[in-house]
Protein backbone atom coordinates (compact mmCIF):
# COMPACT_ATOMS: atom_id res chain seq x y z
CA UNK A 1 0.00 0.00 0.00
CA UNK A 2 1.33 3.14 -1.07
CA UNK A 3 0.76 6.71 0.34
CA UNK A 4 -2.76 8.39 0.42
CA UNK A 5 -2.97 10.41 -2.40
CA UNK A 6 -6.45 11.65 -1.67
CA UNK A 7 -5.81 12.90 1.71
CA UNK A 8 -3.75 16.44 2.44
CA UNK A 9 -1.90 17.37 5.27
CA UNK A 10 -3.33 20.98 5.82
CA UNK A 11 -6.93 19.95 6.75
CA UNK A 12 -5.48 18.32 9.46
CA UNK A 13 -2.82 20.79 10.92
CA UNK A 14 -5.89 23.36 11.16
CA UNK A 15 -7.99 20.55 12.79
CA UNK A 16 -4.66 20.01 15.51
CA UNK A 17 -4.52 23.63 15.69
CA UNK A 18 -8.58 23.84 16.70
CA UNK A 19 -8.09 20.57 19.17
CA UNK A 20 -4.77 21.91 20.83
CA UNK A 21 -6.56 25.21 21.35
CA UNK A 22 -9.16 23.18 22.90
CA UNK A 23 -7.12 21.21 25.25
CA UNK A 24 -4.97 23.84 26.18
CA UNK A 25 -7.73 25.84 27.60
CA UNK A 26 -9.47 22.74 29.61
CA UNK A 27 -6.12 21.81 31.17
CA UNK A 28 -5.78 25.49 32.00
CA UNK A 29 -9.32 25.51 33.69
CA UNK A 30 -9.32 21.90 35.27
CA UNK A 31 -5.97 23.41 36.79
CA UNK A 32 -6.78 26.40 37.84
CA UNK A 33 -10.62 26.52 38.54
CA UNK A 34 -11.12 22.64 39.67
CA UNK A 35 -7.30 22.36 41.52
CA UNK A 36 -6.56 25.54 42.57
CA UNK A 37 -3.93 27.22 40.87
CA UNK A 38 -0.32 27.12 40.11
CA UNK A 39 2.27 28.13 41.93
CA UNK A 40 6.24 26.77 42.61
CA UNK A 41 6.51 27.60 45.91
CA UNK A 42 3.24 27.26 48.06
CA UNK A 43 2.14 25.20 51.64
CA UNK A 44 -0.40 23.90 48.81
CA UNK A 45 1.76 21.30 47.12
CA UNK A 46 -1.21 20.45 44.78
CA UNK A 47 -0.62 23.67 43.26
CA UNK A 48 3.01 22.99 42.58
CA UNK A 49 2.11 19.57 40.66
CA UNK A 50 -0.44 21.79 38.99
CA UNK A 51 2.36 22.45 36.87
CA UNK A 52 3.09 19.51 35.50
CA UNK A 53 0.41 18.54 33.05
CA UNK A 54 0.13 21.95 31.97
CA UNK A 55 3.14 22.35 31.07
CA UNK A 56 3.60 18.72 29.56
CA UNK A 57 0.30 19.30 27.38
CA UNK A 58 1.06 22.92 26.14
CA UNK A 59 5.01 21.61 25.38
CA UNK A 60 5.26 18.45 24.75
CA UNK A 61 2.00 17.34 22.80
CA UNK A 62 0.99 20.95 21.50
CA UNK A 63 4.28 22.18 20.50
CA UNK A 64 5.61 19.40 19.96
CA UNK A 65 2.76 18.64 17.35
CA UNK A 66 3.21 22.03 16.08
CA UNK A 67 6.77 21.58 15.12
CA UNK A 68 6.45 18.48 13.52
CA UNK A 69 3.85 20.13 11.40
CA UNK A 70 5.49 22.97 10.53
CA UNK A 71 7.46 21.44 7.21
CA UNK A 72 4.04 20.21 5.70
CA UNK A 73 2.11 23.03 5.94
CA UNK A 74 4.24 26.37 6.36
CA UNK A 75 4.48 28.83 3.49
CA UNK A 76 7.78 29.90 4.05
CA UNK A 77 11.35 28.60 2.59
CA UNK A 78 13.11 25.49 3.88
CA UNK A 79 15.16 27.40 5.92
CA UNK A 80 13.10 29.40 8.07
CA UNK A 81 10.60 26.35 8.71
CA UNK A 82 14.04 24.50 9.65
CA UNK A 83 14.32 27.39 12.36
CA UNK A 84 10.81 27.23 13.26
CA UNK A 85 10.72 23.34 13.69
CA UNK A 86 13.97 23.30 15.68
CA UNK A 87 12.50 26.66 17.85
CA UNK A 88 9.42 24.69 18.74
CA UNK A 89 10.82 21.48 19.70
CA UNK A 90 13.21 23.35 21.66
CA UNK A 91 10.81 25.27 23.85
CA UNK A 92 8.38 22.39 24.45
CA UNK A 93 11.76 20.20 25.33
CA UNK A 94 12.27 23.16 28.24
CA UNK A 95 8.86 23.10 28.93
CA UNK A 96 8.73 19.38 29.01
CA UNK A 97 11.68 19.64 31.71
CA UNK A 98 10.29 22.35 33.93
CA UNK A 99 7.28 20.19 34.04
CA UNK A 100 9.00 17.54 35.36
CA UNK A 101 10.72 19.13 37.45
CA UNK A 102 7.86 20.55 38.91
CA UNK A 103 6.09 16.59 39.67
CA UNK A 104 9.52 15.68 41.09
CA UNK A 105 9.47 18.77 43.44
CA UNK A 106 5.67 18.08 44.20
CA UNK A 107 6.39 14.54 45.04
CA UNK A 108 9.41 15.35 47.31
CA UNK A 109 8.00 18.16 49.34
CA UNK A 110 5.04 15.90 49.63
CA UNK A 111 6.94 12.77 50.96
CA UNK A 112 5.78 10.59 47.67
CA UNK A 113 8.05 8.36 46.13
CA UNK A 114 9.48 9.08 43.26
CA UNK A 115 9.37 6.86 39.81
CA UNK A 116 7.02 4.18 40.95
CA UNK A 117 4.39 4.22 37.95
CA UNK A 118 4.14 3.44 34.59
CA UNK A 119 3.46 7.06 33.61
CA UNK A 120 6.83 8.27 35.36
CA UNK A 121 8.65 5.39 33.93
CA UNK A 122 7.25 5.99 30.11
CA UNK A 123 7.47 9.79 31.03
CA UNK A 124 11.45 10.11 32.02
CA UNK A 125 11.97 7.79 28.86
CA UNK A 126 10.22 9.84 26.54
CA UNK A 127 11.91 13.21 27.72
CA UNK A 128 15.15 11.74 27.52
CA UNK A 129 14.78 10.51 23.81
CA UNK A 130 13.01 13.92 23.17
CA UNK A 131 16.13 15.40 23.72
CA UNK A 132 18.37 12.62 21.87
CA UNK A 133 16.33 13.17 19.22
CA UNK A 134 16.76 17.25 19.03
CA UNK A 135 20.37 17.36 19.65
CA UNK A 136 20.74 14.72 16.77
CA UNK A 137 18.65 17.56 14.18
CA UNK A 138 20.79 20.16 15.86
CA UNK A 139 23.67 18.78 14.80
CA UNK A 140 22.89 16.99 11.78
CA UNK A 141 20.79 19.38 9.75
CA UNK A 142 21.08 22.76 11.90
CA UNK A 143 24.67 23.24 13.26
CA UNK A 144 27.22 22.54 12.13
CA UNK A 145 25.43 20.11 9.70
CA UNK A 146 26.59 16.99 8.33
CA UNK A 147 27.45 16.30 4.80
CA UNK A 148 24.62 16.32 2.50
CA UNK A 149 25.11 12.57 2.09
CA UNK A 150 24.67 11.81 5.78
CA UNK A 151 21.74 13.92 5.93
CA UNK A 152 19.79 12.55 3.02
CA UNK A 153 20.21 8.96 5.07
CA UNK A 154 19.31 10.62 8.08
CA UNK A 155 16.37 11.82 7.38
CA UNK A 156 13.71 9.09 7.31
CA UNK A 157 15.14 7.64 10.15
CA UNK A 158 14.69 11.23 12.09
CA UNK A 159 11.34 11.90 10.97
CA UNK A 160 10.37 8.60 12.36
CA UNK A 161 12.00 8.56 15.33
CA UNK A 162 10.42 12.13 15.88
CA UNK A 163 6.96 10.55 14.97
CA UNK A 164 7.79 7.24 17.60
CA UNK A 165 8.95 9.90 19.80
CA UNK A 166 5.42 12.03 20.02
CA UNK A 167 3.25 9.08 20.05
CA UNK A 168 5.14 7.91 23.13
CA UNK A 169 4.69 11.47 24.68
CA UNK A 170 0.83 11.39 23.67
CA UNK A 171 0.77 8.20 25.52
CA UNK A 172 2.44 9.03 28.77
CA UNK A 173 0.01 11.81 28.81
CA UNK A 174 -3.13 9.17 28.49
CA UNK A 175 -1.29 7.43 31.60
CA UNK A 176 -0.76 10.68 33.52
CA UNK A 177 -4.56 11.19 32.95
CA UNK A 178 -5.69 8.07 33.83
CA UNK A 179 -3.35 8.05 37.02
CA UNK A 180 -4.04 11.53 38.48
CA UNK A 181 -7.95 10.86 37.81
CA UNK A 182 -7.58 7.82 39.60
CA UNK A 183 -5.93 9.36 42.91
CA UNK A 184 -8.54 11.81 42.85
CA UNK A 185 -11.53 9.31 42.71
CA UNK A 186 -10.32 7.45 45.16
CA UNK A 187 -9.98 10.21 47.54
CA UNK A 188 -13.77 11.02 46.78
CA UNK A 189 -13.68 12.80 43.78
CA UNK A 190 -17.35 11.97 41.63
CA UNK A 191 -16.74 9.44 38.98
CA UNK A 192 -19.35 11.30 37.72
CA UNK A 193 -18.23 14.95 38.22
CA UNK A 194 -17.72 18.24 36.19
CA UNK A 195 -14.55 17.49 37.08
CA UNK A 196 -14.10 13.54 35.84
CA UNK A 197 -16.07 14.75 32.81
CA UNK A 198 -13.67 17.45 32.14
CA UNK A 199 -10.14 15.16 32.41
CA UNK A 200 -12.05 12.61 30.30
CA UNK A 201 -12.74 14.82 27.67
CA UNK A 202 -9.39 16.74 27.80
CA UNK A 203 -7.55 13.09 27.36
CA UNK A 204 -9.63 12.31 24.42
CA UNK A 205 -8.80 15.57 22.99
CA UNK A 206 -4.68 14.93 23.41
CA UNK A 207 -5.81 11.39 21.40
CA UNK A 208 -6.92 13.12 18.36
CA UNK A 209 -4.26 15.44 18.51
CA UNK A 210 -1.62 13.04 18.37
CA UNK A 211 -4.46 11.51 15.39
CA UNK A 212 -4.47 14.22 13.53
CA UNK A 213 -0.42 15.11 13.80
CA UNK A 214 0.21 11.85 13.01
CA UNK A 215 -1.90 11.88 9.73
CA UNK A 216 -0.61 15.36 8.57
CA UNK A 217 2.71 14.40 8.67
CA UNK A 218 2.65 11.28 6.62
CA UNK A 219 -0.40 12.76 4.15
CA UNK A 220 1.43 14.09 1.13
CA UNK A 221 2.01 18.10 1.19
CA UNK A 222 -0.70 20.26 -0.58
CA UNK A 223 3.07 22.47 -1.72
CA UNK A 224 5.46 20.75 -3.07
CA UNK A 225 8.18 19.26 -0.44
CA UNK A 226 11.02 21.65 0.36
CA UNK A 227 14.46 20.82 -0.46
CA UNK A 228 15.58 17.31 1.18
CA UNK A 229 12.30 16.51 2.61
CA UNK A 230 9.79 14.04 1.12
CA UNK A 231 6.33 12.72 2.71
CA UNK A 232 6.85 9.31 4.34
CA UNK A 233 5.12 6.44 2.56
CA UNK A 234 3.24 4.07 4.24
CA UNK A 235 4.12 0.26 2.61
Amino acid sequence: MGSFPAIKAVPFTYATHVLAAAAAVLVLVWCIFFRGGLAFESSNKSLIFNIHPVLMLIGFIILGGEAIMSYKTLPWNHDVKKAIHWTLHAIALILGAVGIYAAFKYHNESGIANMYSLHSWVGLGTICLYGIQWIYGFVIFFFPGAPAQLRAKSLPWHVLFGLFVYILAVATAELGFLEKLTFLQNSGLDKYGPEAFLVNFTALIVIFIGATVVISAIAPADAPAPQGYAPISVN
